[in-house]
């Protein structure tokens, strides 16, 4: 713990790599995401974590999430081979969209709906090519995931890497496990939605082997803080929490989700 974030790691003299007494890569987003991921049990120090990668390597106005700052330049220390990409490219810098992914399924896990999607919607390439300008930007594929996108002027919003990264997969499950909340557990499907209150409702299709569900899931009453109502073919799931699991059946099914309001009753 560094005081505001986590330290990334060390050099081989032990001096601390990913932090504030460093001149460069000060904070590390993959430490701050990975310390929720993991279940990491000081709230306080997750919490803080997490705003601090808000405060310093989501970029908002050039639409970027970036690994690291400051990019290694002219440090004493040899942090390996990344240090021979300029800085702000690849990893030295720029967007790694790894880490970018794995911080919306963080933000996911601790609840915030409404940044996990905002983020999704930042790091989506469709958005880099919405229109003339920033397609002359971003120069690459607006339908596949780049590994990376630079962070350096004159070439800030440029795409480097396309179809060439696990990125593209932890993009998928960003959404679908991290926002939509639908995951498999052995013979259960779970449903453990993170949606923004202003979303009206989602629905989703699922087919596993033999099992088909239609899913509709309704946030008219805001899914979140709230216990999860659901119903089967149109029976009633006992027991349901802020999660919803469904054995996996042969067959068709309608699975419905609504929010079940908490009562302060006693």
């Amino acid at each position: 713990w560094d005081g505001q974030w986590y330290r990334r790691a060390t050099f081989d003299d032990g001096t601390w790599l990913g932090s504030k007494s460093n001149d460069e890569c000060q904070i590390d987003s993959i430490a701050q995401s990975w310390a929720v991921l993991a279940n990491g049990t000081d709230q306080h120090k997750v919490m803080t974590a997490m705003s601090a990668v808000e405060t310093h390597l989501i970029k908002q106005q050039e639409r970027l999430a970036l690994l690291f700052t400051p990019p290694f330049d002219q440090t004493t220390h040899n942090p390996g081979y990344i240090k021979g990409y300029p800085p702000g490219l690849r990893e030295n810098g720029g967007q790694y969209s790894h880490a970018a992914m794995w911080f919306i399924l963080a933000l996911a896990k601790q609840g915030e709906g409404k940044k996990a999607v905002d983020l999704f919607a930042m790091v989506n390439p469709i958005n880099h090519a919405s229109d003339s300008e920033k397609v002359q930007r971003y120069k690459v594929e607006p339908y596949a995931v780049a590994a990376d996108i630079y962070s350096i002027s004159p070439y800030i919003g440029r795409g480097g890497w396309t179809w060439y990264t696990g990125a593209a997969g932890w993009m998928y499950q960003a959404g679908l496990e991290g926002i939509l909340g639908i995951r498999r557990e052995g013979k259960n499907l779970i449903i453990q939605p993170c949606i923004p209150d202003h979303w009206p409702e989602f629905s989703a299709a699922v087919k596993i082997a033999n099992s088909h569900l239609d899913i509709t899931v309704n946030n008219q009453v805001p899914l979140a803080n709230n216990l999860l109502h659901a119903e089967l073919n149109g029976i009633l799931l006992a027991n349901q929490g802020s999660l919803v699991s469904v054995e996996l059946k042969d067959g068709y099914h309608r699975l419905t989700i609504s929010a079940s309001v908490k009562s302060d009753k006693h």
